[in-house]
This record gives C-alpha cells, structure tokens and sequence, in this order.
C-alpha cells in the first residue's frame, strides 16, 4: 500500500508540474506569435522612411504644407467662436429659467403673506365689530335687567 501511495504523490506533482510547464509554453507562444505578427508593420514603416528618395521626401513635404495653406483657419475660429455662443447661451437660458424660477417663489411667497395680512386684518376687523355689537347689546341687556 505504501508504493501505491507514493506513486499517487508522484502523479500529483507530476500533474502539477506538467500543467505549470503547459501554461510557460502557451506563454512562450503567445509572445513569439506576436512579435512575428507586429515585427513587420514596424520594420516596413521604418524601411519606408529611410528609403524614400530626397525629391520625394521634398514632394512630400510641400504637398502637406499645400494642404495646411488650403485649410480655412478662418472659418474654422469662427465656429468655434459661434459653438461657444451657443453653449453661452444655452447656459444663459438656464440662468433665466432659474431666475423665473425664483421670481415665481418670491411671488408666491408675497401671496402666501399678503393672505395671511388680509387674514389677520379681516379677523380684526370681525372682532371690532363683535365688539361694537356687545357694546350696542350691553346697553340694552343692561336696561332690561333693572
């Protein structure tokens, strides 16, 4: 029973030995298929710009400085002046909707304590008046006691 067991640990190891290989090789692998992929995009761009006569380096040069000369500067400053314009103004629009915004609180809020003013000066008013009526019925109520 002892050997059996010991050719299992064998086994264990051997199994974990292998796997840990397989995976450096996939490793190893995976490395070597890029940089045979990648290698030649880097290699032709550089052998492209060492090979290039001078006359057409020259030709290269001037036809992207005709380019830069045909670009309209002008007209692209001004869209971006009338885009920040716009976004200018879309804030400002934000900011009077605000302001209405506190407008229409401040107006309520006037409302709510004009309320409560007329409710307070109709409710003196009604106790005035319930006053001058007891004053009015006293007289009467006095003279038909005695």
């Amino acid at each position: 029973m002892g050997s059996i067991s010991n050719r299992m640990m064998m086994m264990r190891c051997s199994f974990k030995q292998i796997t840990v290989l397989l995976c450096v090789f996939n490793v190893l692998a995976i490395l070597l298929l890029l940089q045979s992929i990648l290698s030649p995009l880097f290699e032709r761009h550089a052998s492209q710009q060492s090979h290039l006569p001078p006359e057409q380096l020259k030709y290269i040069k001037e036809a992207e400085e005709i380019r830069r000369a045909m670009e309209p500067v002008d007209l692209i400053k001004r869209v971006k002046q009338i885009q920040l314009e716009l976004e200018s103004g879309v804030q400002s629009q934000s900011q009077k909707e605000i302001s209405r915004q506190k407008q229409a609180t401040e107006l309520s809020k006037r409302l709510t304590d004009l309320r409560s003013s007329s409710d307070q000066k109709a409710l003196e008013e009604w106790r005035k008046r319930k006053i001058e009526r007891a004053k009015k019925r006293e007289p009467t109520n006095i003279g038909t006691n005695a």
